[in-house]
């Protein structure tokens, strides 16, 4: 009542801006394009009020004469055009299908329908109206109608304005509803790769295993909602097991993708390996015969069988970061850097190598992914091998703490910034 009172007081135009004002802060809050339309719809009757009717036309997905009515101010029932198209009458030729396919503002100030006509229904009474067409991609698509029951009412000097102001809201309401089918697309995607997510989790061992002189932890954290790292174990004959760790080239879905193929391949091995050589040339063979083709996709591999027996893990490494064993007697950190040779998938020539390390009661063997070592702090700075193997030199002698002291200072490095690639982490202790 005060803003009215105050608004009666002021000179015309500031009264006519306060107005506007006003109806700009209420449409700015809006984030559903029906809503926006409906206030937008209830701001211009005050602002305008001697419209009598007010129809809305779209042709969007249809051809000449067709046409829809999408919104009629004499409709009790506020229909959703967006959500409900099935509920939009469909007509076709006469006087309003001629003004929305012309692609041009008109003004008709001797308005004469034919009672035949199909658009008599929304003229009927009506003796003046302005057409005012909505452009989208060059043709007026939409098209906003205003109408009398004079004649003689609307001016052509206030046309231009009307054309800008209508396209404007138009183009701010289409905006608002590419946004809110962005957000549900979005959120599609987003169940989507939470759903791939899960069952990449899946392929992962729920349980580590219970290998004889090895405690084993681990520890998998994914840059996106899914990615292309991969650890697992094999049971093999005489107490051995097959450790495996790997990296996929790339990030996200694609990533996580060929990681579950790697995962079938591996478990779909004819015996258990006689040896890491085996495996890695069988893993290879599979992808390159079947999946990684021309695409670029590579894989890094790590595999080893640790022998309870000898306490000795034979190893064959396919580009994969060397693994780190800290001796239990006095610390020092080495490298399993020997039988390197080119990652999976880039060659049907690929031979693996083979190389034995020996490992004492108390070793702790560390098994990493490129995501640990190439955390970048703000600097830029790569953690790095050092870091690494500082960290290993004075961190506890437990996987599980090893694990939790190693994840610490990567973040401490990237002060807790999202990792831009996946973490894993195996850990064994000789016991």
């Amino acid at each position: 009542m005060f803003q009215e009172s105050v608004s009666a007081q002021l000179p015309t135009w500031q009264a006519r801006l306060a107005q506007i004002m006003e109806t700009m802060r209420e449409l700015s809050n809006q984030t559903d394009p029906q809503m926006m339309v409906r206030e937008y719809y209830e701001r211009m009757r005050e602002v305008n009020p001697h419209i009598d009717r007010r129809l809305a036309m779209s042709r969007r997905g249809l051809e000449y004469p067709q046409f829809r009515i999408t919104r009629y101010s004499e409709w009790g029932d506020d229909i959703n055009p967006w959500k409900e198209p099935d509920r939009l009458p469909l007509l076709s030729g006469g006087i309003l299908a001629d003004l929305i396919y012309a692609d041009a503002p008109r003004i008709i100030n001797n308005l004469e329908v034919a009672s035949d006509d199909p658009g008599a229904e929304y003229l009927s009474d009506q003796r003046s109206l302005q057409a005012i067409p909505l452009m989208d991609q060059g043709k007026s698509l939409n098209m906003s109608l205003h109408t009398r029951r004079v004649p003689d009412g609307f001016s052509y000097e206030h046309l231009p304005e009307a054309v800008w102001l209508a396209n404007l809201f138009g183009r701010a309401t289409n905006n608002l509803v590419l946004a809110g089918q962005l957000k549900a697309a979005y959120e599609e995607i987003d169940r989507e790769l939470r759903a791939v997510a899960r069952i990449q989790r899946s392929l992962l061992p729920t349980h580590l295993p219970d290998v004889s002189k090895l405690k084993l932890a681990s520890h998998y954290q994914t840059a996106r909602r899914a990615g292309g790292d991969y650890y697992d174990f094999f049971p093999l004959t005489k107490g051995k097991w097959g450790l495996m760790i790997a990296d996929v080239s790339g990030h996200g879905t694609p990533a996580a993708v060929m990681m579950a193929v790697l995962h079938s391949i591996a478990h779909t091995y004819p015996g258990p390996p006689a040896s890491t050589v085996e495996m890695l040339n069988y893993v290879n063979h599979k992808l390159c015969e079947h999946y990684v083709g021309e695409t670029g996709t590579f894989v890094t591999a790590f595999y080893g069988i640790f022998d309870p027996e000898s306490l000795q893990l034979q190893y064959s490494s396919a580009g994969h970061n060397p693994p780190r064993v800290r001796s239990s007697s006095d610390r020092v950190i080495r490298a399993l850097d020997q039988a390197q040779t080119l990652p999976l998938g880039v060659t049907t020539g690929f031979n693996a190598s083979m190389a034995t390390a020996s490992l004492q009661h108390g070793d702790q063997l560390v098994l990493y992914t490129d995501g640990i070592i190439e955390a970048s702090g703000p600097s830029k700075e790569l953690f790095g091998l050092e870091r690494l193997d500082a960290e290993l030199s004075c961190c506890s002698t437990e996987p599980g703490e090893m694990i939790e002291s190693i994840i610490k200072a990567v973040e401490a490095h990237t002060q807790s910034a999202p990792p831009t690639d996946d973490r894993t982490l195996v850990v064994g202790k000789v016991v």
